[in-house]
């Protein structure tokens, strides 16, 4: 009795997906806007410390100067770490 023959099949191959364009690296503003957080952050602890008495905002704020510099710079260090 005679054999059939053995059909191969083609091995599965996905189609290709569309490839959606992806810009490496952050906006040419992150690096600047990230500096001047850090920086600022300091300049506002370091004005404190010297003339915080004489600066009428820093004078209100009392001892809350040490947390709005310490936020400059935490949001300084967050946008460090999305920088690419």
């Amino acid at each position: 009795m005679p054999e059939s023959r053995v059909r191969r099949k083609n091995p599965f191959t996905p189609p290709p997906v569309a490839q959606v364009e992806f810009k490496a690296g952050s906006s040419s503003w992150w690096a600047p806007v990230m500096a001047a957080m850090f920086i600022l952050g300091l300049l506002w602890i370091v004005v404190y410390y010297i003339a915080g008495v004489d600066v009428p905002i820093m004078k209100n704020l009392g001892w809350w100067n040490i947390v709005v510099g310490f936020a400059f710079i935490g949001v300084g260090f967050g946008m460090s770490t999305r920088w690419r």
